[in-house]
């Protein structure tokens, strides 16, 4: 209860000192109460939401991750404002003491707010403000095909310009526009790569999430098959369970759902992909996760029936599994395939010139396509979202992977 009343005295104390600002930038009252009436309304909702709200899992419900993203917006707003209506402050408290000081009416008098400044500071802050409230109602959904040659000396003749396409976490308790995810599964089958690849994370807290989706997916189709391997939200970890038995009865109904949908479920195990008389070894792990998160991947495991010299594709959901053991694992993993950062959902990414996201503080290996000691992995930026109900410049993502021999000139 404590928490709660620190929290909202500090949020009306910011929003008071944010409402200076307003008045300083126009005279009209109707846009003080507007301010006032959103920002409350934001409040009231969080409080609600996160009080009395639906609580299935610890990961957000739809509802209370908007509350969570209008009120990352709003105070990202205020912060912003705040900076430099401080800034200013200490300029005008100096002014108002020198004058006390050395003036002659001897009076301390702070000097009124500068329209300009204050009109400034909301235009600044208005850009993160408005790109958080872009991203939840359009950039969660602005699906991305990002397509990579990637070569290799040792490919397979027969493979190449073998085409895969990966999607990884898709965290369907997430959802909530139909239209939209009927466009990415026809975005995805439009491809029509040789293979499908699904590196995890298919729910947020439990399996039911997905059954609204489930026909939908079901219509994803590759020729030469769809496979999948599970993420740290598919497990069930993020629920408090009444027994033991029903969290293993929602990881049953996982697995079931993924094979209803069609999928090929690797559990720590191999298939061969097979053209003509070559072929390439696809190897699933369970998720392994560096820190807190579950190591239920056994990599020796998973490889124990194919050949060291193989071709060999890697999925595992987790970069840190890649940069931890996989990178110095015995064997040679051409490329692995992963996901689990989200790219953080937020960053600016130009091509050629930028990429960054606050996700490179946690992750070496975040977003794109990267190179160590002769191996390649790809961390698909996800196709759903979690927590923060939207994405901003790191976008939605449907990875076209085409495998090419590395030419001898």
């Amino acid at each position: 209860m404590l928490r709660w009343i620190v929290f909202i005295v500090i949020y009306i104390v910011l929003g008071i000192y944010t409402l200076q600002a307003i008045k300083a930038a126009t005279r009209y009252p109707w846009v003080y109460y507007a301010y006032m009436v959103f920002s409350l309304f934001v409040l009231g909702n969080f409080i609600y939401q996160f009080t009395l709200g639906d609580a299935p899992g610890r990961v957000l419900s739809v509802p209370k991750s908007y509350a969570f993203g209008l009120l990352l917006a709003m105070l990202t707003f205020k912060l912003i404002t705040i900076v430099f209506l401080f800034s200013e402050d200490i300029f005008r408290f100096l002014t108002a003491a020198y004058h006390k000081t050395f003036g002659g009416t001897k009076e301390f008098s702070l000097p009124q707010r500068r329209r300009f400044l204050s009109t400034l500071a909301m235009g600044i802050a208005a850009l993160p403000f408005s790109a958080l409230l872009y991203g939840m109602v359009k950039g969660k959904y602005n699906f991305k095909v990002l397509k990579y040659d990637l070569e290799f000396d040792d490919l397979p003749s027969s493979f190449e310009g073998y085409q895969i396409t990966q999607i990884s976490d898709v965290h369907s308790g997430s959802f909530d526009n139909r239209e939209k995810i009927e466009y990415a599964i026809d975005l995805i089958n439009r491809q029509k790569s040789d293979v499908l690849l699904f590196t995890g994370d298919m729910v947020n807290n439990m399996a039911e999430e997905m059954l609204p989706w489930k026909d939908l997916f079901s219509t994803l189709s590759a020729k030469d098959g769809k496979f999948s391997v599970l993420g740290n939200h598919d497990y069930g970890d993020y629920v408090d369970w009444e027994s033991e038995e029903a969290k293993r009865n929602n990881l049953i109904d996982l697995k079931n759902l993924q094979k209803e949908m069609g999928f090929d479920l690797l559990l720590n195990d191999s298939r061969y992909l097979q053209k003509g008389e070559d072929r390439i070894a696809l190897i699933g792990v369970e998720n392994w996760g560096r820190g807190g998160f579950k190591k239920a991947g056994d990599l020796k495991k998973a490889v124990s029936k194919i050949d060291k010299d193989d071709f060999k594709i890697l999925m595992s959901h987790d970069p840190s599994h890649w940069e931890d053991q996989v990178l110095k694992d015995d064997y040679h993993y051409h490329l692995t395939l992963s996901g689990h950062t989200h790219g953080m959902q937020f960053g600016i990414e130009i091509p050629g010139w930028v990429k960054w996201s606050p996700a490179k503080w946690r992750y070496k290996y975040w977003a794109g396509v990267y190179e160590e000691l002769g191996q390649m992995i790809n961390v698909n930026r996800g196709f759903g979202f979690l927590g923060y109900p939207g994405r901003v410049g790191i976008w939605p993502e449907i990875t076209v992977i085409t495998l090419k021999k590395r030419s001898l000139t």
